[in-house]
């Protein structure tokens, strides 16, 4: 059997990567020509172990490829060219059927860089395939790097939920530091704390919340009745994996109301200066106003006006002004208090 390096890309048949992994041992890469050999040997009841292959669904091959094959699921195939959805984890005969989704491997903490993966795990098999590069799909194949040993295609898919996990945590993590930041300057009381940042973490936290919220449900479902070729130590660690992303998606739900908390407190210092602002222009079109009166009055090109003959008509006036103008600005500035 000739063993390939599996690059980043994929090859003619959209083969990104492959593993075969065989009893106690490690890893073995493989190429889609030596995968379709070794998968009418594989299962439950024959040689032992089970392949791991990995689709790029980019590139128009794989679907070729996956239809050549004639072992997948129909499941599988209707829901390939399906977006951003919600997760599935269903049993089709003997397969496990699976739509979940990750964020993409150069993420940006954009809400838009995320991507859906489908799986397929079956007895000796399992099949991944995506659009674009995902980060817990990568972490994954850099365990299986490792020397990693994985015995059935339900561990693989336990160890691929809690990569999952982790890079959810991170996000989370970062999030989490980024949120402190702004809440410093909050209470630094310097409302230019990015608002816009404030929003974009919100909107990201609350896309992961609806694309990975239903993952942990589904897989509780799930292990309720699980497929005959896997064991109670494969159903255990898939509850375990599951219960540790229920953890960081109530983790994630806490940070996005804190968020949400720190918007409010934000918005109503952001309202607090803009009172303050308010009162400084009333007050001083307040101020304004009895001398543009007094002035617009004795302006007038008529006869009769006050004082036009008087010596000290002129500090008469001046003196009726800042009498005036004294007056309105405390009955403002006692408004005020009041």
């Amino acid at each position: 059997m000739t063993s390939v390096e599996p690059s980043y890309g994929s090859d003619r048949t959209g083969l990104v990567w492959g593993f075969r992994f065989a009893p106690g041992g490690t890893a073995e890469p493989i190429d889609a020509e030596n995968a379709l050999l070794l998968l009418d040997r594989l299962g439950p009841h024959a040689e032992p172990g089970f392949v791991w292959l990995h689709f790029n669904l980019a590139n128009a091959a794989t679907e070729r490829w996956f239809r050549q094959v004639g072992r997948l699921p129909p499941a599988y195939l209707e829901n390939l060219n399906e977006t951003l959805g919600s997760t599935r984890v269903e049993q089709a005969d003997a397969w496990l059927v699976a739509t979940m989704h990750d964020v993409l491997f150069d993420f940006t903490f954009d809400p838009a860089d995320v991507a859906t993966l489908h799986l397929c795990v079956g007895p000796g098999l399992v099949v991944s395939a995506r659009s674009r590069p995902l980060r817990s799909v990568d972490r994954l194949r850099a365990s299986v790097k490792a020397g990693v040993q994985f015995r059935t295609p339900a561990e693989l898919l336990g160890h691929l939920l809690r990569d999952q996990a982790d890079v959810l945590v991170d996000i989370v993590r970062q999030v989490t530091r980024r949120v402190d930041q702004i809440e410093d300057n909050l209470l630094d009381r310097r409302v230019a704390a990015r608002r816009e940042e404030l929003a974009g973490l919100r909107r990201l936290l609350v896309r992961l919340q609806r694309l990975l919220a239903p993952e942990p449900a589904a897989l509780f479902r799930l292990l309720t009745s699980p497929p005959d070729w896997t064991d109670e130590d494969d159903v255990q660690a898939l509850r375990s994996s599951a219960e540790e992303f229920s953890t960081v998606v109530a983790d994630s739900a806490a940070l996005v109301e804190r968020v949400k908390l720190i918007q409010e407190e934000l918005a109503a210092l952001v309202s607090e200066q803009t009172n303050r602002t308010l009162f400084l222009l009333t007050f001083v079109t307040v101020l304004a106003l009895p001398i543009n009166l007094i002035a617009g009055l004795f302006g007038m090109n008529v006869g009769g006006i006050p004082m036009a003959e008087h010596r000290h008509g002129f500090a008469v006036v001046v003196l009726l002004v800042l009498v005036v103008t004294g007056a309105a600005g405390y009955l403002v500035i006692r408004r005020t208090q009041d």
